[in-house]
Formats: structure tokens, sequence, C-alpha cells
């Protein structure tokens, strides 16, 4: 398990690794900034006005929250989203940028915060993507949420945690269905981790090799393979294009989806446009 050879990173030197996954420097500092803006006034117009319950706290061991957008009349089908930033940044606030879409085809948004490391550990990030998952399917009719029908999605180290919910071995734990999660759709996840022991997010993630390869999704019991589309932006960073690349055929029920013009950061933010492919697909797959 702790040999790199065949997947992400093998053969590349630290250097070369760090250039395949630093993907805010390929951006520059002048684009990752206007993406970041971008983040932040998309998810304000989206959720301005916008019936929901912010602010719930999902998680009485950590006492972090979440927020609800787009209730209606009924219960709704629910997109969960784990937002970016390598574990160690970004927030819920500038991360419902698709909410207001979502409701206007009758789907609610979820956006859960979670313990940015290195306050918090991985393997605690991890558990904490789940028990945002956990209370929806617990607590969600009490805020119009259908907890049949959850599907979840997330962006880079979201995407890591989204994978993290679909596999199995943790639903029994607390009292999940194997199929709690219906559908996915990670954007330029992480799928085998164990790269990022050697490149600078791990001064924050701090991972050995072992523990990286028993928080990789490409390395654990798949369980019950909900569908998924895998998707990632054409310019996104080398290493994640791989990740995608070799990890939607081991998963065996899902899609790959490499959106042209797209890079790491704007990929994602197709999910405001109700015209794009990447929510057409989502839609899919909330309504299969």
């Amino acid at each position: 398990m702790s040999d790199l050879e065949g997947w992400p990173g093998s053969g590349l030197s630290d250097e070369e690794l760090d250039v395949a996954y630093n993907v805010r420097r390929k951006a520059g500092p002048e684009l990752f900034e206007r993406h970041m803006a971008r983040y932040r006034e998309m998810s304000e117009q989206a959720v301005d006005g916008l019936p929901g319950h912010p602010g719930i706290a999902y998680d009485e061991a950590s006492g972090e929250r979440l927020d609800v957008w787009g209730v209606g009349d009924g219960l709704r089908p629910v997109f969960v989203f784990l937002h970016g930033g390598y574990w160690m940044a970004l927030s819920r606030d500038v991360s419902s940028f698709m909410a207001r879409a979502l409701d206007e085809q009758g789907v609610a948004t979820v956006v859960p915060d979670y313990t940015l490391a290195p306050e918090a550990s991985l393997e605690e990030i991890v558990r904490q993507a789940r028990a945002a998952v956990a209370w929806v399917y617990r607590h969600g009719r009490e805020h119009g949420l259908d907890p049949e029908r959850i599907v979840v999605g997330g962006s880079s180290a979201g995407g890591h945690l989204t994978a993290m919910t679909m596999v199995g071995g943790w639903q029994d734990d607390v009292g999940l269905p194997q199929d709690v999660v219906k559908a996915a759709m990670p954007f330029s996840g992480l799928f085998d981790i164990r790269p990022i022991t050697r490149i600078y997010v791990n001064r924050y993630v701090k991972l050995d090799l072992e523990r990286a390869a028993a928080l990789s999704p490409a390395l654990l019991d798949a369980g019950h393979r909900c569908p998924a589309v895998f998707v990632a932006g054409e310019d996104d960073g080398d290493g994640f294009l791989e990740q995608s690349r070799l990890f939607q055929p081991r998963w065996g029920a899902g899609e790959l989806m490499i959106v042209p013009g797209r890079d790491h950061f704007d990929v994602v933010l197709d999910l405001a446009d109700p015209e794009s492919r990447v929510s057409a697909e989502l839609m899919r797959l909330i309504r299969r």
C-alpha cells in the first residue's frame, strides 16, 4: 500500500509532483484571486433572498455547521457540496454558488463547513464530511430534504471527501444504509492521495504514506458503487486530470467528463449555469 508505483506520482521528482498538483501556482496570483472573488460574489448572489436554513450545527463533536438552501413545498432531492481548498482553506460562505440554479430546478443545496487542517487531521475532516451526510439522512425531513435522494459533490479536496462518502466501510458504523449516497459528482478529485506526502500541502495535513493510503478512496473497498460523473477541466493540473482518469474506470459505475476551456478553479462554477453540460449531468444523476 505504501508504494506509489503505477499511481499518480510514480516516477516523478518532488519538483515535478509540485508542478502537477500546485494548481494555484499554475493559475498565477492574479487569476487565482479573480477565481476566489468569483466564488464569493456568485455565492452571495445565489443565496440572496433564497429560502433556506443557514448555520445549522450538524456535528456535536466538532460544532461545525452547514447551510441549507432552496427549500420548497414537500421534500426535495438534495445536493451536498463539499468545498475544496486542499483541506486547509475556503468555507461554506464561498461555496453555495450553485444554490439558486438548483433551486430553480427543484433541488435543495447543503453546504457544510469542516474544520480545516492543520487544526484537524484528515481523518477528522473525513469524519465530519460523512457526519454531514448522516445529518441530511437523519434530519433532512425536518428541513425539506429527501433523505432518499442525496447526491454528493465537491471540488479538489472536496472531490476527495466526496469519494470518501462514496466508498464502503463506514456506513454501518454510523447507522446509515450502504446506499445513503445515491450518486456523486467529484470535481478535480484526489483519489489516491499518497502523492500529497511529497508536496507542499503535507506541511499542513502531515500525512505519512500509510495514513495517506488508508485515506485514499482508490485503495478502499468500493462497497455499493453509486452512479458518478468524474469532472475535471481541460486546463486542470496534470495530477488532478490523471487522478480522475485513473479512478473513474476503477470505480466502474461512472463517467469521465473533461470540460473544454475550464481550469481547476472555474470548472465547478458551471454548476451555477443551468445551461451548462455539467449542470445537465448533475440533474441527470439526481433524476435517475
